[in-house]
């Protein structure tokens, strides 16, 4: 069974930054390094939405047009921990940010992902 807790989220103003982590933990023969990993966010009342993805060993990302050079998603394969970097950030980033785990395939689909954690709001304000 794969664990996954987000934290960094919080309230900020228009053009400010905040870090996303996503800390891994798993049962026995599950390992953070071979897992492709994304980011997500939920706007309320809304659908999920793909935000950001990356291989398992971090040699491709994957961004939405929305988010594309404003977000960096990274990961430390050795503290199984996964990142979303956010900078200047819009009002309309105001979301619940999940991050989710999957061994096939690196992808913008939830569906593709089996392993989700609980979320870390990030409001920002204009």
């Amino acid at each position: 069974q794969v664990h996954l807790v987000e934290s960094g989220g919080g309230m900020v103003q228009a053009g400010d930054s905040l870090r996303l982590s996503c800390k891994f933990s798993a049962g026995s023969g599950r390992f953070f390094r071979t897992y492709e990993m994304a980011w997500f966010r939920r706007e309320p009342g809304k659908d999920r939405d793909f935000v950001a993805a990356i291989r398992y060993n971090g040699g491709s990302t994957d961004y939405a047009d929305s988010v594309q050079g404003r977000f960096t998603i990274s990961r430390d394969n050795t503290d199984d921990t996964l990142y979303l970097q956010m900078d200047n950030l819009y009002p309309e980033d105001t979301a619940v940010y999940y991050c989710a785990a999957n061994l096939i395939s690196m992808g913008s689909s939830p569906a593709q992902y089996d392993n989700w954690g609980q979320g870390t709001q990030a409001t920002v304000s204009s």
